[in-house]
């Protein structure tokens, strides 16, 4: 039997495996006013990075945990990331998500849709009864505007000559790291970045296109 080639698979989560932000949703349901708006402004300009901008907009959410976690679980992903995991799991592969919101969302989103031991990378949020308190345990490894340092993920690993890293993502948060990938799917600002300097940067509208590219590899 012929081996399986040597990937990592790395997918970002909002707008990716799900079809909308669900953290900026999130902040926007929840905030008791509008003063988010401000931070997410000066985050699409340029003058902050994504953790002072969660900071100062969970500084204004108020919602139990409880609450949020029923909202969470409404939530569907895309129909084609679970078929992606089992194809990846029959090879002996194991995808990682790299997200700059929080591992307890994510978590609920993926239990909801049963997908379930997949390795997250991401924020952290507690609540003291409807009070958000964020953390961010990756901050500062290599970036000191991220929030989550996806990058420091991908470099930290000790992986065998030859194995190439997969990126699925859409967003400026996935700019810097699918740079170190040798295979990047992308659509939004992401592909907007790369598809005129890489030949290796693929478009995707749903995973349904990167479940068939990711098929092609393995076989």
């Amino acid at each position: 039997m012929k081996p399986s080639p040597l990937l990592e698979v790395y997918f970002d989560f909002d707008n990716t495996i799900t079809d909308f932000d669900v953290l900026d949703e999130v902040i926007a349901r929840y905030s008791t006013d509008d003063r988010w708006k401000a931070a997410e402004e000066d985050w699409e300009s340029g003058k902050i990075g994504s953790k002072e901008c969660l900071e100062r907009q969970f500084a204004g959410v108020r919602v139990s945990e409880a609450r949020l976690l029923d909202y969470l679980s409404s939530i569907r992903i895309d129909p084609a990331f679970p078929r992606i995991v089992q194809l990846l799991d029959g090879h002996g592969i194991k995808p990682v998500i790299l997200s700059d919101s929080f591992t307890s969302f994510i978590s609920a989103i993926l239990e909801s849709n049963g997908v379930r031991g997949i390795d997250i990378f991401a924020n952290e949020i507690r609540f003291e009864g409807e009070v958000p308190a964020v953390s961010f345990p990756f901050f500062g490894s290599i970036c000191s505007t991220s929030g989550n340092c996806k990058t420091s993920h991908l470099l930290r690993r000790n992986r065998p000559a030859g194995t190439r890293k997969v990126y699925v993502g859409d967003g400026r948060s996935d700019i810097c790291p699918a740079q170190f990938c040798e295979i990047v799917f992308a659509k939004g600002s992401l592909y907007a970045h790369y598809a005129p300097i890489r030949g290796n940067c693929f478009p995707f509208e749903d995973l349904g296109s990167v479940h068939s590219h990711l098929n092609t590899l393995l076989t």
